[in-house]
């Protein structure tokens, strides 16, 4: 293992566990699955319930992939859609910056994942330990990850995204 693959091992454990973090906690903490698929419905995923099981699984599951290094590709595809379906839905139009709940986070973490899969999970990584040097590694990888995640957020947004119509400005008297 040289100081690449100890970097990018770092890279994957921090945005993996990030990314499963949220998930857990969309399974078991605060409001839980119903909580979320209250606050999924109010944001327009639709139906909630569906999508607070769909984005809970995949933040656990892309994340935990990522983490260990296991079909990198995928795992970061995972992030891609989940980060553009959220900055999409939630972030979109409050500017860059998370201070102001902007989407500068969900393209952190997206971009942290496209370029693992780019780079390649690395020598500490089940990967590594199944499959040898990756196949999937380099534009392969990469375009599975952007691709891939743009292609599945595309699909979920244009089949389950119906925010409500903006209330009309009331006429001035």
């Amino acid at each position: 293992m040289d100081s690449i693959d100890t970097g990018l091992l770092i890279l994957r454990v921090c945005l993996g566990l990030t990314m499963a973090a949220h998930g857990y906690g969309k399974l078991c903490r605060g409001g839980r699955i119903p909580g979320t698929a209250r606050w999924f419905e109010s944001i327009g995923m639709r139906p909630g319930l569906v999508h607070a099981w769909l984005a809970a699984a995949t933040e656990v599951a892309a994340g935990l992939a990522l983490a260990l290094g296991l079909l990198t590709p995928f795992a970061a595809a995972g992030f891609v859609a989940l980060m553009f379906v959220a900055a999409w839905t939630v972030h979109r139009g409050k500017g860059f910056f998370i201070a102001g709940d902007g989407w500068e986070y969900n393209l952190v973490l997206a971009t942290g994942a496209a370029v693992v899969a780019i780079a390649g999970p690395g020598a500490a990584s089940l990967d590594h330990l199944f499959f040898g040097d990756s196949v999937l590694a380099g534009w392969a990888g990469g375009l599975i990850a952007v691709l891939g995640g743009l292609a599945g957020a595309g699909i979920l947004l244009g089949t389950a995204y119906r925010p409500e119509p903006a209330a009309a400005a009331e006429p001035a008297a």
